[in-house]
């Protein structure tokens, strides 16, 4: 007994000497990395104090710190940024959904601002900026070297006002400008629309509303329908949808999901991370369901693309997302502003990370470019062909074998294939999501 006592007793003054021995130079590494920020400070305070005392002009010493603290967020990630209490308070308004300026969610990329997307209805998106164009210029100016809330700012102004943007697009060689008249933005986070028997919901944003207007307008459009027995399907366009709130999109998976995960975040601590799961109840019992997504789906609506794409509740198509697999956490501080930092990254529900990648559709389906209307000349400088059929010819024989009622029925169906060929020409995305559509609900419930 002794002698394991001794053994022991051994073991632990080694023990002893070998936990002294490594966290000696630890201890003395730790020291030295604080004294070395410590002299950073330092070296920070000395340039703000020759900066006030000899630049060439007086500075506002609340502007300078502004900037340095800003300086240092920005310098993270391009959605980490300090919120002067003026900027908190315009965030916080548009996140209730209304708000003055041109309608665009942007981003920084290269030193110039990049349109993620435009807003539906917007003095933006009437003026045809598309998402992924680049602003080089505001009212003649350049905003290379601006930060992204400086460029933000230059393009702000009364309502009514007028602002020239210059903008470089991808496929054409010279920049252009493009006037708009800057407006009260006011955001309807969700739209209804009948399309035969498919439901087509147009989510523009996730804001404090989306949830509430998703439920109203679904409801409305199973009543205009007559009930939910009458109802296809249902096209979810998130196309140009910038995101916003995470617990939006993770209502609005859950809308459509009975269970499992929706999306995880996960942080550098692990005590941070959290996991989303979905309760149980489908607003549409079952309904077959398409997404639609293009470039300018980002953030929020990459969450509920994901979710409903790795669940198979839903078939994806479109053009891959934005890729902005991210979580911004809005820090208030003192003096009425905030900081939005970025704290996290969220992964969807098959565990895979979207930053920087996006969503990928099932089925890529781009948006051609329109076509000539009606007596307009095609690219081969000929006139749409007047296209003739065989109840055109004359002394065509008649059809007599047919009822009234199966003639009225065969007028009906012709009515809603050319309705069908006109959505094409307007828009080939929704068209395509409303074929697949037809096709799962050919299938039946069980496939």
């Amino acid at each position: 007994m002794k002698r394991y006592a001794i053994a022991a007793l051994g073991g632990t003054i080694a023990g002893a000497l070998m936990a002294t021995q490594v966290a000696g130079p630890l201890m003395a590494q730790e020291t030295a990395a604080r004294t070395s920020v410590y002299e950073q400070l330092d070296l920070f305070g000395d340039i703000f104090e020759r900066i006030r005392a000899q630049y060439v002009e007086e500075v506002d010493e609340g502007d300078l710190i502004e900037a340095a603290i800003n300086g240092m967020l920005t310098s993270l990630d391009p959605h980490s940024s300090y919120l002067p209490p003026k900027d908190f308070d315009d965030m916080q308004v548009q996140t209730r959904g209304e708000f003055g300026g041109l309608g665009i969610e942007v981003t920084q990329e290269e030193g110039f601002v990049k349109v993620v997307s435009p807003i539906d209805d917007t003095p933006a998106d009437e003026a045809g900026i598309e998402a992924g164009d680049f602003i080089t210029h505001v009212d003649g100016e350049s905003v290379l070297g601006l930060t992204l809330d400086e460029a933000v700012d230059m393009m702000r102004g009364p309502v009514g006002s007028e602002i020239v943007i210059t903008v470089v697009r991808e496929g054409l060689d010279e920049p252009f400008d493009v006037t708009i008249i800057r407006d009260t933005i006011k955001l309807t986070a969700v739209r209804s629309r009948i399309e035969g028997n498919t439901v087509v919901l147009r989510i523009t944003t996730f804001n404090d509303q989306t949830y509430d207007n998703l439920e109203e307008e679904w409801n409305s459009a199973v009543e205009e329908l007559g009930g939910a027995e009458n109802v296809g399907g249902v096209v979810l366009d998130l196309r140009n949808n910038p995101g916003g709130l995470l617990t939006q999109a993770i209502k609005v998976s859950d809308a459509f999901l009975e269970a499992g995960e929706i999306v995880s975040t996960r942080g550098r601590d692990p005590q941070d991370s959290d996991r989303y799961n979905a309760s149980a109840g489908d607003i549409t019992d079952g309904k077959p369901v398409v997404v639609v997504i293009n470039g300018g789906s980002a953030s929020a609506s990459e969450i509920v693309a994901g979710a409903l794409k790795d669940h198979r509740r839903a078939v994806v198509i479109g053009t891959k997302s934005f890729g902005k697999g991210s979580v911004q956490s809005v820090i208030p501080l003192r003096g009425d502003g905030a900081m939005r930092l970025t704290t996290a990254r969220y992964y969807t529900p098959s565990g895979r990370s979207i930053q920087a990648l996006g969503v990928a559709p099932d089925i890529v389906v781009a948006q051609p470019p329109r076509r000539p209307e009606a007596g307009e000349e095609d690219e081969n400088g000929a006139a749409s062909r007047f296209s003739r059929s065989e109840a055109d010819l004359r002394g065509a024989l008649g059809n007599d074998s047919m009822t009234e009622d199966e003639r009225r029925q065969l007028e009906e169906e012709l009515e809603r294939a050319e309705a069908a060929a006109k959505l094409r020409e307007e828009d080939y995305q929704l068209a395509y999501a409303i074929d697949i559509l037809k096709g799962l609900s050919a299938l039946g419930p069980n496939q």
